[in-house]
């Protein structure tokens, strides 16, 4: 197979270069919808044309993609229409143990209904249980890291890198394997978490009168849920995708008809929440379509542009000298912390195909069944080190996944002053990275 020409990666590597800087010095033309649509053609377009008429396999590589976008963004609309017809209504009190069990709730949620699902549906209410606290600012940062980032690693559904995998022919259930990186991650945040969160409490009472802890323990309303039939569409969701994958042939020998079985799947269960849903529950939500059309609209160009760069480090990944676990947990999460996870995941899951068919001339892998790195063990490692590197180093940034900067809007329009970029880097960097060091030294060696 001939490898694309490397000029035609420069379309990528500019998109996503505009994605990580544009909202940061481009705020106000960023905002718009339509603006990011143009940039995403602008920087398409070129791909498209070299595809078309270049490479043999140009055309049959871009349908592929086309193809793949479509279950993806199925996939996010689903959980996103479905987790916004749930609302949890009342209040709870911002205590430290509180705190910590919403947080371990949002982190097993996470990979059940995927991590923008699960900052959605619980944010609102940490802030809400933590409206009479003074000092505010790290519980939503701890909620960053786990409930938007970490716990998301266990299932296909937690994060976009790991269903774009699946669609790639690895088992839905091959990322329960990343339990223990999983439990070192969260449980480590999670007890940090509360030791912080305690003394931070604890400051507060000596500097301000009265007993502030009595005061966020008064509970004004009963938590309830309003909208619980749509935890049965999540779970219809959860059966489609598992059903599909596990026993696609039964259904049919084609691929596409199974593809198109899953997303039809979906799109029923993200109809009936839509349908069922009382109108009520979704405006105390404040539930509106702009941030998963934002997300359809950047995906859009990202599987276009990416087409040319995945197959140049299928074809050509094993000179440049990756080889082992941590060196591609390391160089993902450093990728994913500044870029978009999910094509960083597809980037480097790419290149250790390239590795492993350098090492097993037989081996004749390629990206886009990226199941086959599990018949070898150097391939099922490294692609555990790019699962946990992409999902994990996620919340170094506010950048690095979608749900970051959407819980940081949130937790401001709620009156927390929240860190600048580099003030949240502080953050992440003085407690994430020495735990990551931990996860190499005990998994990735």
């Amino acid at each position: 197979m001939t490898a694309p020409s490397a000029w035609s990666i420069l379309p990528f590597a500019a998109y996503l270069l505009v994605i990580a800087l544009a909202p940061l010095f481009c705020a106000r033309f960023w905002e718009k919808n339509r603006n990011k649509l143009i940039l995403a053609v602008i920087a398409s377009l070129p791909v498209v044309v070299y595809l078309l008429a270049g490479p043999a396999h140009g055309p049959g590589w871009l349908l592929h993609s086309a193809k793949e976008y479509v279950a993806f963004i199925v996939l996010l609309a689903s959980l996103f229409v479905i987790s916004g017809g749930i609302h949890l209504k009342g209040s709870l009190a911002g205590t430290p143990i509180v705190n910590t069990a919403l947080l371990a709730l949002g982190t097993l949620l996470a990979s059940l209904i995927g991590t923008t699902g699960a900052s959605m549906l619980l944010i609102r209410p940490l802030l809400r249980a933590n409206e009479k606290r003074q000092r505010k600012m790290h519980i939503v940062i701890f909620f960053i890291f786990l409930v938007s980032n970490s716990g998301g690693l266990l299932t296909p559904l937690g994060d976009p890198p790991l269903f774009l995998g699946f669609l790639r022919g690895v088992p839905f259930l091959w990322t329960l394997r990343l339990l223990g990186p999983w439990a070192l991650v969260n449980a480590a945040l999670l007890v940090l978490f509360n030791v912080i969160d305690q003394v931070v409490l604890n400051k507060e009472e000596k500097e301000r009168a009265g007993s502030q802890l009595e005061e966020v323990q008064q509970v004004q309303e009963p938590l309830r849920i309003q909208g619980g039939l749509n935890v049965l569409w999540l779970l219809g969701v959860i059966g489609v995708i598992y059903a599909t994958g596990t026993y696609g042939s039964r259904i049919s020998p084609s691929p596409d008809v199974q593809l198109l079985c899953q997303v039809l799947g979906m799109a029923a269960m993200a109809a009936l929440s839509l349908t069922l849903t009382r109108a009520e529950v979704r405006k105390a939500n404040r539930f509106t379509w702009g941030p998963i059309v934002e997300v359809a609209v950047l995906f859009a160009g990202i599987f276009v542009t990416m087409v040319p760069a995945l197959k140049l480090l299928e074809i050509r990944g094993g000179e440049l000298g990756l080889s082992r676990p941590w060196q591609f947990f390391w160089a993902t999460g450093a990728l994913s912390s500044f870029l978009d996870n999910a094509p960083t995941y597809l980037t480097f899951s790419s290149l250790a195909v390239g590795v492993v068919n350098g090492q097993h001339p037989g081996a004749n892998l390629t990206a886009d069944r990226l199941g086959g790195l599990l018949s070898y063990p150097e391939g099922a490692l490294f692609l555990a080190a790019i699962s946990c590197g992409a999902v994990f180093m996620g919340a170094n940034t506010y950048i690095g996944n979608g749900p970051n900067f959407m819980v940081k809007a949130i937790a401001e329009e709620n009156g927390v002053k929240m860190p600048g970029f580099f003030g949240y880097m502080l953050w992440s960097v003085g407690i994430l990275i020495p735990l990551f060091a931990v996860v190499t030294l005990i998994f990735f060696r």
